[in-house]
């Protein structure tokens, strides 16, 4: 099941949000009384520009794993630099491709670029969450593409072109613009903050996949934490502490044996919330 509303529609849901204050820590509560943390999520958006969209199963993973799901359409840089302090983290979904001029590259016949507003708007997104430190972030499919980009990083613009002899399936049998996904089987690397997360579960097991690009030249402070047999590059990550993720295949559409990717960007969002909580009364108590 997909969201469609159309783009005024969702800038007055934004500013709605805003002046109602919705990242307050009264907003939600758990049983224990903790405030839930707040993750921003992209939309899609049609080539027309006139209706935005969303899988629900990107806001379910997020409800699910503890947090709070909210929509965030694009907007200018500024309007960007006020919302982005009051989210705890950011989930971004799959789509079409971004242009590859973002990369340095001329498209190529199998690229289907997506709206112009949508890719402008992600790639200021990533860049901001990457100037914020440590804003936690989960890139899924075209969201692990636009971290690799705003890092700096290029693309395979398609896989089945690139690579001809490759008998990975990576997307499913209607191609990966299809409604279904398909499966194969990615190879987390052992010292990735990944297998961490995934812990007990073996290094190598099935996915749902739906891409035709991936990652070729990594981006800046970007490491490698999945492959599949065919080399392709399924999972990528900011090394250290800090929980900057991007996933080529998609958690979402398999929560129970992904619960744990959502629950860790639940768990270091709550941290980046409380970080926040404690720097804004020091500056109280300074200002005192």
């Amino acid at each position: 099941m997909k969201f469609q509303v159309t783009p005024s529609i969702l800038a007055w849901l934004a500013a709605a949000c805003l002046a109602c204050g919705y990242a307050a820590p009264a907003l939600s509560q758990t049983t224990t009384g903790e405030s839930k943390p707040v993750i921003g999520i992209n939309l899609d958006l049609n080539t027309e520009g006139s209706k935005y969209s969303i899988s629900a199963r990107y806001l379910d993973a997020i409800v699910r794993a503890g947090g709070i799901a909210l929509l965030v359409p694009p907007m200018s840089a500024a309007e960007l630099s006020q919302v982005l302090p009051n989210l705890d983290g950011m989930l971004m979904i799959g789509g079409d491709d971004y242009p590859p001029s973002s990369y340095g590259q001329k498209t190529e016949a199998k690229t289907s670029v997506m709206a112009p507003a949508r890719s402008q708007f992600d790639l200021l997104v990533v860049r901001s969450v990457l100037d914020q430190p440590p804003m936690p972030y989960l890139g899924i499919c075209a969201g692990s593409q636009v971290l690799n980009i705003g890092s700096g990083g290029e693309l395979i613009q398609d896989i089945p072109t690139a690579k001809p002899e490759s008998k990975v399936a990576h997307s499913g049998k209607n191609g990966w613009q299809g409604s279904a996904a398909g499966s194969h089987v990615v190879t987390l690397h052992s010292a990735s903050k990944l297998a961490t997360i995934y812990a007990g579960k073996p290094l190598a097991f099935a996915v749902p996949t739906s891409h035709h690009q991936c990652v070729s030249r990594l981006g800046k402070d970007l490491q490698v934490a999945a492959t599949t047999d065919d080399g392709v590059t399924e999972a990528i990550e900011v090394p250290g502490d800090r929980f900057v993720v991007g996933v080529q295949w998609h958690p979402e559409r398999d929560f129970e044996n992904n619960s744990v990717l959502f629950a860790e960007l639940i768990k270091q969002a709550r941290a980046y919330r409380a970080l926040k909580a404690k720097a804004a009364l020091k500056s109280v108590a300074v200002g005192n």
